[in-house]
């Protein structure tokens, strides 16, 4: 497993991380999974066997039983393992449980970590913009939590690339400890964060840590124009997300998984797993799997080598159009654009019949 740094921190992390949605399966969250604690311990050991020992949660998965099933996943195990949680998410009806305010994040940490059975987390996200609190409360609150030793990093989620800008600008203020990483969706099928999110994050020193990859379950490799998604998971129980922009295009994306798939042996989880490691500033992806078996498919993707045409093949199916004012920087100043956001600039160029290659 290769380790890398995560943004612009001491903090190194594997490249495959492994997330915990599946865990635990209640409180909403059946058609994601049932893993209880016995799989989850196995699960943590074939993680660590093979290099992986970084483990990503959330209060808001099943309401915080999964932070438990973890929990008792690791124990035994927490001074080999690097942990990860968030909070921000409505939990009740308590009208403070909730954003990224002061009351909220120092209550549910002290929950997270009782659930986890440690006194510290390595990485605390908060896991969506709360336009209603000042930033400088979050921040604030955060680096107060590093110096107390409860967390050593934190990072924020689901953020705009503005939002992102804002919280960093603000958190490099003397007296403040800034965020390292940025979890952002981002799959073959859904390439938005190419926009802005990416190169941010290259640019201000936050390592973008990758969420579903394979978009929530869209891109199992079982769903496809004459395959429809099995009623015990998520696309088929009812799951609400993700949002698809085009139908016809994610059939698209799923053919040219399936075609690379079938040059290498692969699955197409394997396929859209190493796609997305290998893509322009894209740091740890998280992983996850309903059982063992399929745990060990995932991790053997990390293996599998891309050639370029292949690369290609799956990147132009689902590129992003060039919204304003990236067409116009693409068409008049393409040699001007900063190293993170050239391929995308060049993706855009190609679209617009600009370059031949």
């Amino acid at each position: 497993m290769e380790y890398i740094y995560l943004g612009n921190s001491g903090l190194r992390v594997p490249k495959y991380i492994l997330g915990t949605v599946p865990f635990s399966g209640t409180n909403g969250f059946e058609a994601a999974g049932n893993v209880k604690e016995d799989e989850a311990r196995r699960m943590v050991d074939l993680s660590l066997e093979a290099g992986i020992n970084m483990f990503d949660t959330a209060n808001l998965y099943s309401k915080g039983d999964a932070e438990r099933v973890l929990g008792a996943a690791i124990r035994g195990h927490r001074d080999e393992v690097l942990l990860t949680s968030k909070t921000g998410f409505p939990l009740g009806d308590e009208p403070n449980a909730r954003g990224a305010s002061r009351n909220n994040i120092l209550a549910s940490i002290d929950r997270s970590l009782k659930r986890l059975g440690t006194d510290y987390l390595d990485l605390y996200f908060v896991h969506l913009w709360d336009g209603q609190t000042p930033v400088e409360e979050t921040v604030e609150t955060m680096t107060s939590l590093v110096k107390a030793g409860k967390i050593r990093h934190w990072g924020v989620s689901n953020y705009s690339g503005w939002a992102l800008a804002r919280t960093v600008s603000v958190a490099q203020q003397p007296g403040f400890i800034p965020p390292i990483t940025q979890q952002i969706y981002y799959t073959p099928e859904a390439r938005e964060a190419e926009y802005e999110l990416l190169p941010a994050g290259k640019e201000l020193g936050i390592g973008s840590m990758i969420w579903s990859p394979l978009g929530e379950g869209l891109l199992n490799g079982k769903i496809g124009r004459n395959k429809q998604a099995a009623p015990n998971t998520r696309q088929g129980g009812g799951w609400p997300e993700p949002w698809v922009q085009d139908q016809e295009r994610l059939y698209q994306v799923i053919d040219a998984l399936e075609e690379v798939a079938a040059n290498h042996g692969a699955t197409v989880p394997q396929i859209a797993y190493t796609w997305v490691k290998d893509r322009p500033n894209v740091g740890p992806i998280v992983i996850a799997a309903r059982n063992e078996e399929q745990l060990k498919e995932n991790i053997a993707s990390f293996d599998i080598q891309l050639t370029p045409e292949e690369h290609d093949r799956i990147e132009s199916v689902a590129r992003p159009v060039p919204i304003y004012p990236l067409w116009h920087r693409a068409m008049n100043s393409f040699e001007m654009g900063s190293p993170s956001e050239i391929p995308y600039l060049q993706g855009y160029r190609q679209s617009m019949g600009l370059d031949d290659k």
